[in-house]
């Protein structure tokens, strides 16, 4: 979690790992997740979050999904009441939520607080690569001044009132960049590649409609933009799960080679049931739940979904 807004700004960095806090404040480097990336000596390293949340005036949380309600509710505990935006991309596996409805759980629905998304690799904005992204809050004005603050000369921030798009898109492409990586390692050509995208993102479009959101979003950074570059990267961990699984390897064995969060897996089951719920059809999305979760082969799930009886494009 990074305590106030980079760049121009101030900015406190802290990890829920005092030991890697540490290790971060000396070498001036995450030498777990992010070698590559020098931490400029301007960041300050804390080890304990009450001094760095009492000090500043914004909190941005990127955190994998599964620890957002663990720093929401120190920031709660902590009596902090200014903006809180977050860069988790996924539901909440126990309880099948989108980030912001565990933000209004815990700080309330009239938290000032809104999602960043978009197509970003961490070492590449780490590294000072151009990149664009989109901020979402309810609040059109919230949004625009948090985007504001946050764009800096080689990060063009966007903003957008259609938080639930938003992060509907943040999810579900981690689930086809996984179908992604199963089709690439399988020797499926581009042509599959470019096919699965193109239905991912009109299964990401129609479950995001049936939760209200815009089409402008699922075609915007925060759809189409962070599914191509999630389904094409090589640095996407999504991806390389679905390239493992390909090979032969067992689920658990390709997320400890990982060594990563890879968010598609936590969150397939949980878009899977909503899908369902909602009487959305997403056939690529159950074809990599059946792969991770009850057996399939990954041969066998692109079988069974090539063929599926012909029908309009839609």
């Amino acid at each position: 979690m990074a305590v106030a807004f980079a760049g121009r700004h101030g900015v406190t960095l802290w990890t829920r790992d005092k030991a890697l806090a540490s290790a971060i404040r000396s070498e001036r480097r995450n030498a777990r997740y992010l070698p590559e990336a020098v931490i400029p000596d301007t960041v300050t390293v804390a080890e304990e979050v009450e001094p760095a949340l009492a000090s500043s005036d914004a909190v941005l949380i990127a955190t994998p999904t599964s620890a957002l309600r663990e720093v929401l509710e120190r920031v709660r505990a902590s009596k902090f009441d200014g903006p809180v935006v977050w860069a988790c991309k996924g539901f909440e596996q126990a309880s099948g939520k989108l980030p912001h409805q565990v933000v209004a759980e815990i700080l309330g629905k009239g938290a000032p607080s809104g999602a960043l998304s978009g197509p970003s690799f961490a070492l590449e904005v780490a590294r000072g690569l151009p990149t664009a992204l989109t901020f979402a809050a309810r609040d059109a004005d919230f949004a625009k001044r948090v985007a504001r603050e946050l764009h800096q000369p080689a990060l063009r921030v966007y903003f957008s009132t259609d938080v639930a798009g938003v992060e509907i898109g943040g999810a579900v492409k981690n689930v086809m960049a996984i179908a992604a990586g199963i089709s690439d390692g399988l020797g499926l050509g581009l042509n599959a590649r470019a096919a699965l995208i193109t239905r991912g993102l009109a299964e990401l479009a129609r479950l995001g409609a049936a939760l209200g959101g815009r089409s402008e979003t699922f075609m915007g950074l925060a759809g189409a933009g962070d599914l191509i570059l999630t389904c094409t990267g090589e640095l996407s961990r999504n991806r390389r799960v679905g390239l493992l699984l390909a090979r032969g390897d067992p689920l658990v064995a390709a997320l400890k080679q990982i060594g990563h969060v890879a968010e598609g897996v936590y969150s397939a089951q949980a878009i899977e049931a909503l899908a369902a719920e909602k009487g959305v059809d997403m056939p690529i999305t159950r074809a990599v739940c059946a792969v991770l979760f009850r057996g399939t082969s990954p041969r066998d799930a692109v079988q069974q979904l090539l063929a599926r009886d012909p029908k309009e494009e839609g």
